[in-house]
C-alpha cells in the first residue's frame, strides 16, 4: 500500500497577461547565444559561463555563479535566466519515489511535472502545453481546454529542476541521476512542435551547451498528428515515439480521441510504422484501459490485426495503461482480469505488451488533475 501523500504548500500568485514567456537561455540554440550576448552588451564568453552553470551544474540563480562579476549578475538574471516556473505545490507518494510538482507560469497558467524513481532509472514526465486542445473525454487535461503553448525554456526548466531534485537527493533513495524524459504531461507535444523539438535538442546537446542526455531515453508522445510524426522522422534525433491510440477501430476512436476524425487509425499507424522504419526505433502504442469501453478481448484481437498489417511486428510495443480515473467521469479503470486477457491475446500474436506500473494515484497523478483542483 502506498504511504499517505505528503503535501508541501508554496503558493505565489502572479498577474495574468498575454505576453509571451520571457526569453531564457534555454530558448536559444548555442549559435544564437553570441547575438544575445551582444544585445546585452556582454562578451560571448559570459554566456558560455552561464550555459555551463545552467546546463552542466544545474544552477539557475546568477547570484550563485561566483565566476561572474557581481555587477552583471542582475542583468544576466533578467536577460538570460528569468524565473519561468514557480512551484505552487509539491506532493509525494510511493514512499517518496514519486514527486509531483504543480507549477505556476509567468502568466498564471498552471502546469505539472512528475518525477518517478525506479530501481533502474529516474523518469520525469514533462508538460508541453498549459492545458490541451485535443479534448479527449477521459483525460483531465482535455477537460480544461488549451490555454497556450509552453516555450522551449519552460519545458527545459522542468528538466533542470528534475535533474537537480535527483542530484540533491530530494527523491527517496538518495542522490542520483535523471535518466529518462517522457513528454506525457499536460498538452499534445506535436501541437507545440517547434518548442518541443527545441527542448529535445537542448536535452541531447552535450554539456555545457545542453544537458547531454541520450535521445534514446526521451519519449515524445502524440495522439496521432500524422504530419508531425512524419516530420519527427526527419529530425535525425532517435527519440522514442509513443502513439496514444486507445482504440483499434475508427468508430470508437472517433469518440475517445477526437483528432481521429481527421487522422484515422490506419493513417496514424502507417505514420508510426514509417517512423520506426526510418529511425530503427521501436514505437510504443499507448492504450488506456477503460472498463467495458475499449478493453474487450475482441478489441485486443483487432489491435493485433491493425499492428500486424505492416509486416514484422517487432517494430512496435503495446503499453497498456490502467486508467487514472477523474471524478464524476463515466470512464473507469478496467478490471484486472480484463487487462490480463488483453495482454494474453496480444502476446499470443507475438506482440510485445506490458501493463504500465501505476504511480501516485493518491496525489492526482493523472495529468491535469492537480491543476484542475487548484483553479
Amino acid at each position: 500500500m502506498n504511504d499517505t501523500p505528503r503535501t508541501l504548500p508554496l503558493v505565489l500568485e502572479q498577474p495574468r497577461g498575454r505576453a509571451k514567456p520571457p526569453r531564457h537561455l534555454a530558448d536559444l540554440a548555442p549559435e544564437e547565444r553570441k547575438e544575445a550576448a551582444e544585445k546585452l552588451g556582454l562578451p560571448a564568453f559570459r554566456l558560455k559561463q552561464v550555459a555551463n552553470h545552467y546546463f552542466a551544474r544545474l544552477e539557475r540563480d546568477p547570484e550563485a555563479m561566483s565566476d561572474l562579476p557581481a555587477a552583471i549578475r542582475a542583468e544576466l538574471a533578467e536577460g538570460m535566466l528569468p524565473t519561468l516556473l514557480t512551484p505552487v505545490r509539491v506532493m509525494e507518494a510511493d514512499k517518496g519515489t514519486t514527486r509531483k510538482t504543480l507549477w505556476r507560469l509567468f502568466d498564471n497558467a498552471l502546469v505539472e511535472s512528475v518525477l518517478m524513481r525506479y530501481s533502474d532509472r529516474a523518469t520525469l514526465c514533462v508538460s508541453s502545453q498549459a492545458g490541451c486542445g485535443m479534448a479527449c473525454p477521459f483525460c483531465a487535461t482535455g477537460q480544461g481546454g488549451l490555454q497556450r503553448n509552453m516555450s522551449t525554456g519552460e519545458i527545459v526548466d522542468q528538466v533542470v529542476d528534475g535533474a537537480r531534485a535527483m542530484r540533491d537527493g530530494l527523491v527517496a533513495g538518495g542522490p542520483g541521476r535523471l535518466s529518462n524524459i517522457v513528454f506525457m504531461g499536460m498538452g499534445e507535444p506535436m501541437a507545440n512542435y517547434k518548442a518541443v523539438i527545441g527542448a529535445v535538442r537542448r536535452m541531447v546537446t552535450p554539456a555545457p551547451d545542453g544537458l547531454g542526455m541520450s535521445a534514446r531515453n526521451i519519449t515524445v508522445s502524440t495522439v496521432g498528428l500524422v504530419p508531425r510524426i512524419k516530420q519527427l522522422a526527419t529530425e535525425g534525433i532517435p527519440v522514442t515515439l509513443a502513439v496514444s491510440l486507445h482504440a483499434p477501430d475508427d468508430e470508437l476512436r472517433d469518440t475517445l480521441v477526437p483528432i481521429n476524425t481527421r487522422y484515422k487509425v490506419d493513417e496514424v499507424v502507417d505514420a508510426a510504422w514509417e517512423y520506426a522504419r526510418t529511425t530503427k526505433r521501436r514505437v510504443s502504442i499507448e492504450y488506456a484501459m477503460m472498463r467495458d469501453i475499449n478493453d474487450q478481448a475482441w478489441r485486443a484481437d483487432l489491435l493485433a490485426d491493425v499492428l500486424q498489417k505492416r509486416g514484422d511486428w517487432s517494430w512496435v510495443h503495446v503499453n497498456l495503461i490502467p486508467l487514472n480515473e477523474i471524478p464524476d467521469s463515466q470512464f473507469t479503470r478496467s478490471r484486472d482480469e480484463d487487462m490480463d486477457e488483453f495482454v494474453r491475446r496480444l502476446e499470443r500474436r507475438g506482440i510485445s505488451t506490458t501493463i504500465r506500473d501505476t504511480r501516485g494515484d493518491e496525489i492526482d497523478a493523472a495529468c491535469g488533475q492537480l491543476a484542475a483542483s487548484e483553479v
